[in-house]
């Protein structure tokens, strides 16, 4: 008889039924599966970004894309001090 015995996850199962309700639990449940769901969903489409990352489909370059600028350093004269 230890903490993980049958008879107190039955216990602490009927307390958070009694908390939280069958239908708050039921909503709760399907949340966590569309989350699950939506979260291979993102993994999957990454790695295909990966695979070919000139496909993209609505034909507008990815967000992350390096810009260069091309620009001269010029060097100022500065006043001479007069102390």
């Amino acid at each position: 008889m230890g903490i993980f015995d049958w008879k107190h996850w039955v216990v602490i199962l009927i307390v958070v039924v009694l908390v939280f309700g069958t239908k708050r639990l039921k909503n709760l449940g399907s949340d966590v599966g569309e989350a699950i769901k939506g979260f291979k969903k993102a993994m999957n489409t990454e790695e295909d970004e990966k695979k070919d990352p000139n496909a993209n489909a609505a034909g507008t370059p990815p967000l992350n894309q390096p810009h260069t600028i091309d620009a001269q350093a010029q060097k100022v004269e500065e006043p001479a001090r007069k102390d």
